[in-house]
């Protein structure tokens, strides 16, 4: 069944008088429950590309389609309402909220979705037991490493039980260990629940995990 559908989406930064093309033209489909890698040299598009399907970004040109709806006619209220409750994101720099524990920050979309406190509690909880950092759900951002921070965030982005999961380099930042045992979350949760993951990365071990790669170049899908 198709889920993400992208129909000659363009997108053109202008700095200065010289146009800078990120994305040309670039026809994508994605299916429920893949767990797909796009690949690609730096500057090709594949952040751009991800932050426009998730609707971070808006496209200079083309369509993005979530299960058939067209995310460009949704009002930018609707547009916050839509990602909140379809689309779980992953960023690189984790964008953990400082302030609050493991277990609030992974409860906070719930917040957002008016969700009962105890129901909150207790995915919350399920899912830091699920990426392997139950122990720590009263711990704050700064207590803890960079691998457990970024498990917090892949629990932040399953708490809403999102339709699909946007991962940006989610690996980055991460030691060989724990890279391996976030990858193998991941791919436990696409088996299990059937999740779809779409990972943006220069990751040689990502690439090996992922069922199918899409290669950008210089803004254009080159194979997939």
């Amino acid at each position: 069944m198709k889920l993400i559908e992208t129909r000659q989406l363009t997108k053109t930064y202008n700095p200065g008088a010289i146009p800078v093309h990120a994305l040309r033209s670039v026809d994508l489909e994605i299916g429920e429950g893949e767990f797909t890698a796009i690949v690609g040299p730096s500057g090709s598009g594949k952040t751009t590309l991800l932050n426009i399907i998730g609707g971070l970004d808006s496209p200079t040109g083309g369509q993005v389609f979530i299960d058939g709806k067209d995310i460009s006619t949704l009002s930018e209220n609707q547009l916050i309402d839509f990602r909140r409750d379809h689309i779980g994101f992953v960023f690189q720099a984790y964008n953990l909220i400082p302030v609050l524990t493991a277990r609030e920050n992974v409860s906070f979309i719930m917040l957002l979705q008016n969700r009962p406190a105890a129901e909150r509690r207790a995915r919350a909880l399920e899912l830091l037991e699920a990426v392997g950092i139950g122990d720590k759900a009263d711990m704050r951002p700064t207590q803890l490493s960079g691998g457990q921070q970024q498990r917090v965030a892949v629990a932040r982005a399953l708490a809403s039980r999102p339709r699909f999961v946007l991962a940006d380099e989610p690996t980055a930042n991460l030691d060989s260990t724990s890279a391996t045992r976030l990858l193998d979350i991941m791919a436990r949760l696409n088996k299990e629940e059937g999740m779809t993951f779409v990972f943006s990365t220069h990751d040689q071990r990502v690439i090996e995990r992922a069922r199918r790669v899409v290669r950008l170049e210089d803004g254009k899908i080159k194979t997939h």
